[in-house]
């Protein structure tokens, strides 16, 4: 099993002989409403697209998972496993292999792995978006997915996985609250599910962000503080921080 970074919250995995584009921002620049007033990133480097995908997995309809530049230039004949609002995103953009995942369903692709939607982060008012379980049908690779750090009691019922891709910092609005959750969250995640490794997934390793927002978001935590609480807590977790668009064999 292999993971690539692609910055912020895009990831190749390659399991089972496949390749998976998940949630992939890889032109353009991302902006949500269309509003660069309010937030805009924009990728300081330019990179190839990758080849050879078997399929897209979508875990949010909002443009940071389902980005819009990108699923315009993808293959619209690729297959898409997509939450229910990113299934939607796909249909106005005339994907024609669409499988909408609700939560607690499991898709079977190619008889080589299962994908399970299991509850994930709310991003709306009663809106709960997807985050992803997958497993290799015949071996123990397996990898636990949740872009914003919104777990599932539920989990607690899973086998354990190999790896998991969550945040491991948290960004807070002042006044509002949680937009991303890692740190106790995280480690909570790992005691759950019992990883190998845990990677940390949305950050901007080479972006450049703007926009009113941005001047409101406050980071807490660091990648050395969630180490320190795995150790206090006993946890055989390896925490890693890839760099943009960097490999690793597992």
């Amino acid at each position: 099993m292999q993971l690539t970074w692609l910055d912020s919250n895009s990831w190749l995995i390659e399991i089972a002989g496949l390749r998976i584009l998940l949630d992939p921002w890889l032109v353009g620049s991302l902006t949500f409403g269309n509003s660069p007033w309010l937030f805009e990133g924009k990728k300081k480097t330019a990179r190839s697209m990758p080849e050879s995908i078997d399929m897209i997995l979508l875990s949010q309809g909002l443009e940071d998972h389902a980005h819009p530049p990108t699923l315009k230039v993808l293959d619209r004949n690729l297959p898409v496993i997509a939450s229910e609002n990113a299934t939607k995103v796909c249909q106005g953009f005339g994907y024609t292999d669409i499988h909408p995942l609700k939560h607690n369903e499991t898709y079977i692709f190619q008889d080589k792995i299962a994908i399970e939607a299991v509850p994930g982060s709310l991003v709306g008012v009663n809106l709960v978006e997807n985050g992803y379980i997958i497993r290799d049908l015949h071996s123990e690779d397996s990898i636990y997915y949740e872009p914003h750090g919104f777990h599932s009691a539920n989990l607690q019922r899973q086998k354990a996985v190999k790896a998991i891709i969550t945040p491991l910092t948290n960004i807070v609005i002042p006044f509002v609250g949680y937009v991303i959750k890692g740190q106790e969250d995280a480690v909570e995640v790992c005691r759950w599910l019992k990883p190998q490794y845990i990677f940390s997934t949305a950050g901007g390793g080479d972006l450049e962000f703007n926009g009113f927002l941005t001047k409101m978001l406050k980071e807490e935590g660091s990648i050395d503080r969630f180490r320190d609480l795995l150790t206090k807590e006993n946890i055989n977790t390896s925490a890693i921080e890839l760099q943009p668009w960097n490999t690793i064999n597992l």
